[in-house]
């Protein structure tokens, strides 16, 4: 994992790498390949994902979106990234590490989804793993959380693969395609690695 910073413009941008894929913020020359992405994703993705705006494909709310990004980095309160497949730069899904706490907590919530192309072939566990790396080597992070609904066998398996621990679960946690859901909870502690452990027998 590496970290780097290029340029002085507004769009200037942290650049994470991982193996065979690169992360960094959105800019406004994604914008058609998002679009085209999500849509095409739209139905394995909404199941998953708070209810979509219904501009959300519309230039306008792409821009706004990357001024609150910008102003969210900014404020060191979330590192929301693109997820780019190395050689052909394709866009392969979305990372965020948000709702960061500093002080005695010094953590943070990881997001993501992956479009359906790409999905079940190793993108997102390389993303996780870069972002992980850069969340506790470059934010300084002690503890990354994250949460998924109970049914999401995929993300549960992305999770515990990357070496996030179970730790409970939370009802009506949050609001998913219109409805408050339970979500099991998870956190990656700085200096885990490797799958977590299995679960032992109650």
């Amino acid at each position: 994992m590496a970290l780097f910073r290029l340029g002085t413009s507004s769009e200037s941008a942290h650049y994470v790498r991982g193996e065979g894929i690169y992360l960094r913020p959105a800019e406004m020359r994604d914008f058609e390949q998002w679009s085209r992405l999500r849509e095409r994703s739209r139905s394995f993705l909404v199941p998953w994902e708070p209810t979509w705006p219904a501009d959300d494909f519309t230039r306008a709310s792409f821009r706004r979106r990357l001024r609150r990004h910008s102003d969210e980095l900014d404020r060191d309160e979330a590192y929301p990234f693109l997820i780019f497949r190395d050689g052909d730069n394709a866009l392969l899904g979305g990372l965020t590490l948000g709702q960061v706490r500093r002080g005695v907590a010094q953590a943070a919530t990881l997001g993501y989804w992956m479009g359906e192309p790409f999905a079940g072939r190793g993108f997102m566990g390389r993303a996780v793993r870069a972002a992980a790396g850069f969340g506790f080597a470059t934010l300084r992070l002690h503890r990354i959380e994250a949460a998924c609904l109970p049914h999401n066998e995929a993300s549960v398996r992305l999770l515990e693969r990357g070496g996030f621990r179970r730790e409970g679960l939370a009802r009506a946690y949050l609001r998913i395609n219109g409805a408050w859901r339970d979500h099991l909870l998870f956190a990656l502690l700085e200096g885990e690695t490797g799958p977590a452990p299995a679960a032992s027998p109650p």
